[in-house]
């Protein structure tokens, strides 16, 4: 069972896609387990549909959008901070100093 502010976009994802904004601290049932949310999730937002192993894909659409660059638990925010892209090189959205 999936929470109603999450979407599985195919059955074969490994990840939940965010459509109602959760906060840091709130909780949510995923197939039967209680989950709390360490950090704000906006909508848009991915989160592990199970645990995801250093090296494995994350899946969404049914297709591979990248890696896991560490372990990512059950419910944990997927974001830059721990997949790489398998097609483009990761950014940051800052500047180094002094380039504009």
């Amino acid at each position: 069972m999936i929470d109603e502010r999450f979407v599985l976009l195919n059955k074969s994802d490994n990840i939940f896609v965010c459509c109602k904004q959760l906060l840091a601290g709130e909780s949510i049932i995923l197939d039967g387990i209680d989950v709390s949310m360490t950090v704000d999730i906006t909508v848009g937002h991915k989160i592990a549909r199970m645990e995801i192993l250093k090296g494995n894909k994350i899946i969404k659409y049914g297709v591979s959008i990248g890696s896991a660059i560490k372990d990512i638990a059950l419910g944990e925010h997927v974001h830059m901070h721990n997949i790489k892209s398998d097609y483009i090189a990761s950014h940051t959205r800052q500047n180094r100093a002094g380039e504009e």
